[in-house]
């Protein structure tokens, strides 16, 4: 999935609201408003790149954000010092960035990421958001990739889930596929999946509450791929034989999963769910299953060690 200008500069603007506030303090008391500033972002440890978008645009869009509040802009006293001064103020000054490295793109500890260069007041006000963006998304990047080369040379994808940071789910899924991960439904919207609370209001539906969910999500939602989450192996065979797209096995043990994908005979795609963690992927690719979902992939990722320093 791409991630648009208009939903980037949408977050970058809360983002920058929610830290700047009334007025980055620190940095108007102490940085003369002609000063200019060049810094790096750089990985302080191996990692997979994503979020650089996000950064570029938290960067330049500081400018704007300060132009809206009306920052202050004091002339410059004769006993502050004249770090790298300026005709323009910050607010008619520019935002250069040299990206050095594409998202997705794998980096060992050192490498840099972006040079950042304009007004000093602006790369300090918008160093933060830029960071925990980039940090973020980085991490879930890079353990996305770990999950990836654990299953390699098995035909099982790993797949995401809607466990996310409200608000950050499309930046999330994003981050997940510059690892080389596949994403699953974004919302509630985009898919139809039976899951067990389903099968439980339809109990008492004949043949089986499995079946008669499919039969109304095919009426209801003719267009949408059909899931339906099976706990047992006699859940599994209701399935395939309602017809679902893909089946979900969920907290099966590797030999329910064989038996599973056996039971199945593809006449749906099987994913396995539950408990995954990189101790267990590779014994749950081999029984054979179409795709893993790993939750731990948006909801267990730490933030990357990334930093932004100013250069002379």
């Amino acid at each position: 999935m791409e991630l648009s200008a208009a939903e980037i500069r949408r977050a970058v603007q809360l983002a920058l609201a929610e830290d700047i506030g009334d007025g980055d303090v620190t940095t108007l008391a102490t940085v003369p408003a002609t000063a200019t500033a060049r810094a790096v972002m750089q990985a302080r440890e191996p990692l997979v790149v994503a979020g650089l978008d996000v950064a570029e645009a938290a960067f330049r869009e500081v400018l704007q954000f300060n132009i809206r509040r009306g920052e202050r802009r004091e002339p410059l006293k004769k006993s502050q010092p004249k770090l790298g001064r300026r005709k323009t103020p910050p607010s008619e000054g520019e935002i250069k960035i040299e990206r050095l490295v594409p998202d997705g793109r794998t980096v060992k500890a050192g490498d840099l990421l972006l040079r950042v260069s304009g007004p000093a007041r602006a790369l300090l006000s918008a160093e933060r958001v830029a960071l925990n963006f980039v940090q973020r998304l980085s991490g879930i990047a890079t353990l996305t990739a770990q999950f990836v080369e654990a299953v390699k040379g098995t035909p099982a994808q790993i797949l995401d889930t809607r466990k996310t940071t409200p608000g950050w789910r499309r930046f999330e899924k994003y981050a997940v596929t510059r690892g080389g991960g596949h994403n699953h439904r974004l919302g509630l919207f985009d898919m139809v999946l039976i899951k067990d609370n389903h099968r439980f209001a339809l109990r008492d539906e004949p043949p089986n509450a499995i079946a008669a969910a499919v039969q109304r999500a095919r009426a209801g939602a003719p267009k949408l791929k059909i899931e339906v989450e099976a706990d047992t192996l006699e859940q599994v065979e209701q399935a395939a034989e309602a017809g679902a797209d893909f089946i979900l096995l969920d907290n099966m043990s590797p030999m329910q999963l064989r038996l599973a994908v056996q039971k199945v005979r593809g006449r749906a795609k099987t994913e396995a769910s539950g408990g995954v963690n990189l101790a267990s992927i590779q014994t749950i690719a081999r029984t054979g299953v179409d795709f893993i979902s790993v939750g731990a992939l948006t909801h267990s990722a730490r933030a990357v060690d990334i930093g932004l320093d100013f250069e002379n």
